[in-house]
Parts: C-alpha cells; structure tokens; sequence
C-alpha cells in the first residue's frame, strides 16, 4: 500500500471482452485506510471489496467470479447496477398516464409471471462509461449510462449516473442519478451479496434491520399492497439476531420459504437525509456493516437461491453463503398507489444516495 496516498489511490486495467467484443475495464480503488475495492464497467460490478477484521487482516467480504465470461452468465446478479427497475412488477405491466407497457417476464427462468431487475439485458449487462479520480473524500468512480426509448420495454431515455466512493472514513458511498425525456418509471439498487467472513455460510452474523413495517407478499413474491407491521411476526428484525435464528423462525413459520426476500419500509423517509436502515455483523471476523439510506424501502435477502455455482478463489456458492441489503424502492411499486411513487417525469431529477460504513467490532 505504499503507493496510497493522502486521499488514496486509483487505478484502471483491461479485464476482458464481452461476447459482443466490449471492452470491460477494472478499476481498482484504495483508501487512505487500505480498504480496497475492484469496480467493472460492466454492470459497474463490485468484484471484490477488502476490508479490516479484528486482528486487522483484510478479507474480501463480496461474492463474485474470476472471469468476465462468469459475470456474463451471472444469474445471480452478484455484485451488478440494478435497472431500470429493481426487484419485481407483476405480470411485467404498468401504466403511466393511461398508457400500458409490458415488459419481459423474466423472474425464475418462467416460473413467476413477473418482470425482474430491468429485464432480459438490464443495467447489470450494459458496459457503462466510466471515469475515476481521487477526491479528497477519496477515490471514486463515475458510471454512465443511456437506457434508450423502448429498450426492455421501458419508455423514454434515461440518462443514469452512478457514482461509488471508497470514503476515507471506511465507508462505500453509491449516489444515484437519473433524467428522462418522458414520463417512465426508475428504480434503482446496488445487489452486491456479503459475506463479513469471507466464505462459507452466514449463519453466524448477526442482522438488526430499523424497520416498524414491511410489505407481505403473495406465493409470486410481488407485494398484496398492505403495508403491515413486523410485531409479533418473524420479519421483526428490530432486535439484532443471528442469521440462523432468524432463517430458522421464518421457515417454521412460513413453510413454503428458505429464507428472507422481503422489502422493509424505512420510517421517516426524506430523500434529502440518509438514515440508518440496518445493521449486520460478524463476531467471528469482528467486521461490521451500517447501512444508511434515503431510499424508501431495504429488500434483505439471504442468497436463499444461490445454485451452488463456482465463484472467486474456488469457492461454491449455495444458500446462505452470501446476503444483501438492497436499498430501493418497493417492488410493483407502480402498481400500487400507497407505495411511495417510481414515475420519473421529463424535468424532474430521480437522486438518491446509500452508505455501507464498515466498522471493527
């Protein structure tokens, strides 16, 4: 680390070439602390992130491959920009003044009718432009993209910048922006999966999630639209427990799951202030991770369908080897009008900001 300086340091190579022939670079972003991360311009995926535990060895805590030819298979979405609509839309339909547009139904190779993650090629298979400095805050990198009218079935042009800053205050701060020239809908997340011990299953970290409500969903995993409180179910999370416990109360109580894959609503909301969503530790590396968000919703997700495939350094990745902490807003949100709205009108700005603070403990 010798070449780190005061605000840090940054670095871009050739990673390989898409089956189109793309180039896909990797950035390579240090702290002033040490914490590293590994940025692709593909999906502006997150391959590795390298941070402190308790004895101050540093461990890779991010799930993903060692090929470019992997991430394009990727089915997990490990690591990638998730768009133009995260998470799920019933059916794939929508309307916006008085205009229906379907998308692909792409969730579960079939199984579910629903529209998942922006579709077939969604932000997490685009090359993005990219540009990286060092900041006094610093390094950082700026993802650019243009979605254009139609593309996956989505109306109008977006223009979307994502911008991931490794803090010298240890953090990973993702700022999101986004414009159109017609009304359409946006949402947009980060899916990297965790593991705050580097390998094996997540069992013994502990999650504390800072939300009074979530949204219950029906056997398609899309939202009924009531917005019911976590008391007395085992979507409470506002205790800190440990993974086991939580998965293990779930599925006594839901037989038909294999663990979480539910949306919290986060109190409090303004777009303006990043609160704090939730928490996840490991005493076993001694790492942990505070999420704040001004996003409206947190989708946690405990890798339940992850299908035993080869990821980095020859590790097997099945369930619950890895987890995220999707801040978004809620999925079918367009077809739900109690949900905080996802329609991007032409002259409005679509910001939001999310901070993953990783700390020893």
């Amino acid at each position: 680390m010798s070449n780190v300086g005061n605000y840090g340091f940054i670095e871009k190579r050739l990673f390989g070439y898409t089956q189109d022939s793309i180039p896909v670079d990797e950035y390579t972003l240090i702290n002033a602390n040490g914490l590293m991360m590994k940025v692709l311009t593909m999906g502006g995926i997150v391959r590795e992130l390298w941070v402190p535990d308790k004895e101050g060895r540093f461990v890779d805590i991010v799930l993903g491959f060692d090929s470019l030819e992997e991430y394009e298979r990727n089915t997990g979405y490990l690591g990638t920009i998730v768009g133009r609509y995260a998470n799920r839309i019933a059916y794939g339909r929508f309307e916006i003044d008085g205009i229906v547009y379907q998308l692909a139904m792409n969730d579960g190779g079939g199984k579910r009718p629903n529209a998942l993650h922006g579709g077939v090629k969604g932000f997490n298979k685009r090359v993005w432009k990219a540009n990286g400095e060092i900041t006094p805050e610093g390094p950082k990198i700026t993802l650019k993209l243009k979605s254009h009218d139609g593309e996956e079935g989505y109306p109008g042009n977006l223009d979307v910048t994502v911008i991931y800053t490794l803090t010298n205050r240890n953090e990973w701060k993702i700022e999101y922006f986004a414009s159109t020239d017609k009304p359409t809908i946006v949402n947009l997340t980060q899916h990297t999966y965790f593991n705050l011990n580097g390998s094996g299953k997540i069992y013994d970290h502990k999650i504390l999630v800072n939300a009074e409500k979530y949204t219950p969903v029906n056997e398609n995993l899309i939202p009924t639209g009531v917005i019911a409180n976590v008391g007395g179910t085992p979507y409470d999370l506002r205790r800190e427990k440990t993974f086991e416990e939580a998965i293990q109360e779930l599925c006594s109580s839901e037989k038909n799951l294999k663990g979480f894959d539910i949306n919290y609503v986060l109190e409090e909301h303004n777009s303006q202030t990043e609160k704090f969503a939730a928490r996840a530790v490991s005493s076993k590396s001694g790492i942990a991770m505070e999420v704040y968000t001004t996003q409206p919703g947190i989708q946690f997700y405990t890798g339940n369908y992850l299908p035993g495939f080869q990821g980095k350094y020859g590790q097997i990745y099945n369930e619950h080897t890895g987890f995220c902490l999707e801040t978004q807003h809620f999925p079918d949100s367009p077809n739900h009008e109690n949900f905080p709205t996802t329609i991007l009108k032409q002259g409005d700005g679509y910001s939001h900001k999310t901070t993953f603070r990783f700390l020893r403990v």
